[in-house]
């Protein structure tokens, strides 16, 4: 099977549902998402059950991990372990990031 998706296309459904994350992928082994925060917003998502990759699209913005911190902007590729406290902050520019995770989310509840 093969699955493409319009970024363009995946922003716009969520700009209408009026959420930061918009998932588009959900597999057996991946699902993969949009999420954007706002200029000065908070990064409020709790740790996840499974490991996840952030590919930073466009914006400036700080990312704690645990006890690391560090600079994030477009090109930025960020790994971090299941379970594991992160959070985006001091986000100086709307920050758009693919978001790949390495199961599905079973019963999503948000970022």
């Amino acid at each position: 099977m093969t699955f493409i998706a319009r970024l363009s296309d995946v922003e716009r459904k969520r700009i209408n549902s009026g959420k930061s994350y918009e998932e588009f992928l959900h597999m057996p082994s991946l699902t993969a998402g949009l999420y954007v925060l706002p200029a000065h917003g908070l990064d409020l998502q709790k740790p996840h059950p499974e490991d996840e990759v952030y590919y930073v699209m466009r914006g400036r913005a700080r990312f704690q991990s645990g006890d690391d911190d560090f600079d994030v902007s477009a090109g930025s590729v960020i790994f971090v372990r299941a379970e594991v406290e992160h959070h985006f902050h001091d986000i100086a520019e709307e920050l758009a990031a693919l978001v790949l995770f390495t199961t599905p989310r079973d019963t999503y509840k948000g970022l």
